[in-house]
């Protein structure tokens, strides 16, 4: 797992344990993803959640994020994911969230000084094939967008074979694209009254 481009191009993480269940996402898949998000990237505060070690939010502070606040369940992973931001001198930009994503986003997310620019939202495809998405939107997809930026982007990568309703709860996707066994999905939030 390298890093494209940017302040770590070239660098290599860490890869999961064994044990884990994360899929770290192809090459031509996230250089794709990386080349659409570049204009939005730098400055910007960003979500990784479902993060595993980290490689689409370290992907995105190299390229000029300004903070990733990256969570996960699996302790182990985030094990590996916090060597990986040591090695690169990217810890004091990181915070890292070790839980349920679907029981402690909304409080992890409460106390934030700055909204969020750009989130990705990356389940274990088994868990994706089973999500019901009204409980979904409820618990994730609801309160990232209460704390998103007017027109930040959401991207949500599943497997190609769970078809991902077009909006789901405050976000509708804007673009689609299918990479093999897996689809990305970037959707954006409406606009919250002022």
């Amino acid at each position: 797992m390298r890093i494209l481009s940017g302040l770590y191009k070239g660098r290599i993480l860490l890869s999961p344990p064994e044990s884990a269940t994360t899929r770290p996402i192809t090459g031509l898949a996230k250089k794709s993803l990386f080349d659409t998000l570049g204009p939005y990237l730098v400055e910007a505060t960003l979500a990784d959640l479902y993060c595993g070690t980290g490689t689409m939010g370290i992907e995105a502070l190299s390229r000029g994020a300004s903070h990733c606040y990256f969570a996960d369940m699996d302790r182990l992973v985030l094990e590996r994911l916090k060597e990986n931001l040591e090695t690169l001198g990217a810890a004091d930009r990181s915070t890292v969230w070790a839980g349920d994503i679907h029981a402690r986003l909304a409080g992890w997310l409460e106390p934030l000084r700055a909204p969020i620019d750009i989130a990705f939202v990356d389940p274990p495809y088994e868990q994706a094939r089973r999500w019901a998405w009204d409980e979904v939107a409820a618990s994730i997809f609801h309160p990232l967008a209460a704390h998103m930026v007017d027109g930040g982007v959401m991207v949500l990568r599943v497997p190609a074979d769970v078809q991902a309703p077009p909006r789901v709860g405050p976000f509708s996707s804007f673009r689609s694209k299918c990479y093999g066994e897996m689809t990305i999905l970037l959707m954006r939030a409406q606009e919250k009254d002022h």
